[in-house]
């Protein structure tokens, strides 16, 4: 009888073992305050429901629209009733950063993780694409982020995280398509800001880094290729970024990472 104790109790060892160091995970985790822009739609609001799945993360989540972001907040509320998040509309491209700073230093006071996820995409010909075009996509895909970056950078620190999220279409030997010439060219240059920013914040600590994503199945991905089908579903997208953003700064600065298993 005794024997078998024995074996029984070494053969729980490992499984006892896992088990405390679970819990000592769960009990170390530390509160995160966490800003997503295009939270709306997509991988960005995908991201959102992730990042509040952990009651104790305060999940600022920014777009234009005020209708889509009650339903992410009702959604996010019937997973996890106890979550933070704090939806804000705003437009990054036309708002005044300056009102948006108030309500951050309120309710977040720091930042951790910051995730320039909005973007938009025009579909055409070259020789149709006017320079007007070409200054919304570098509006909305580059200026936007920029501008919102440096609004919050006085609020994260050593440690935080800054992931911006590109496009494999503005990675550089990457398969290029008919039609996307702005909206790859803005993303190219959204990847090189990240990796001079990276540079720049080396000395504070902060991390910089960009997802170039390739397809999954979102509204912008029908705007881009019409009828096609991504092995890719957003929430899945969504999860990785936000999985990303919490550790990915651990092993990578400056970096702009593929992330992409189909082409388109």
């Amino acid at each position: 009888m005794a024997a078998k104790v024995i074996i029984i109790q070494q053969a729980l060892e490992p499984v006892l073992k896992c088990l405390s160091l679970w819990f000592i995970r769960l009990r170390n985790r530390i509160e995160m305050n966490i800003i997503i822009t295009g939270a709306s739609s997509g991988i960005g609001f995908e991201a959102a429901l992730e990042f509040s799945l952990d009651t104790r993360n305060k999940v600022v989540c920014i777009a234009r629209s005020t209708d889509k972001l009650r339903k992410l907040l009702e959604i996010a509320k019937s997973i996890t009733p106890e979550c933070t998040l704090l939806p804000v509309a705003f437009d990054l491209v036309n708002d005044d950063y300056h009102a948006l700073i108030p309500f951050i230093q309120e309710r977040l006071g720091t930042v951790d993780i910051l995730i320039n996820n909005a973007g938009t995409l025009i579909n055409k010909p070259f020789s149709e694409t006017t320079a007007n075009d070409m200054a919304e996509m570098l509006e909305h895909n580059v200026m936007s982020h920029f501008k919102m970056t440096q609004a919050m950078l006085p609020y994260m620190q050593s440690g935080s995280h800054i992931v911006n999220i590109g496009s494999m279409g503005g990675f550089q030997g990457s398969v290029k398509f008919p039609g996307l010439a702005a909206y790859s060219a803005s993303k190219a240059a959204l990847h090189v800001l990240s990796e001079c920013l990276a540079q720049e914040l080396v000395e504070t600590g902060i991390k910089v880094n960009c997802l170039a994503l390739g397809s999954a199945q979102t509204e912008m991905l029908e705007a881009a290729f019409p009828g096609y089908e991504s092995p890719v579903m957003a929430f899945e997208m969504g999860k990785y970024i936000a999985d990303f953003a919490k550790s990915g700064h651990k092993l990578f600065n400056g970096k702009v990472l593929p992330v992409a298993v189909t082409t388109p």
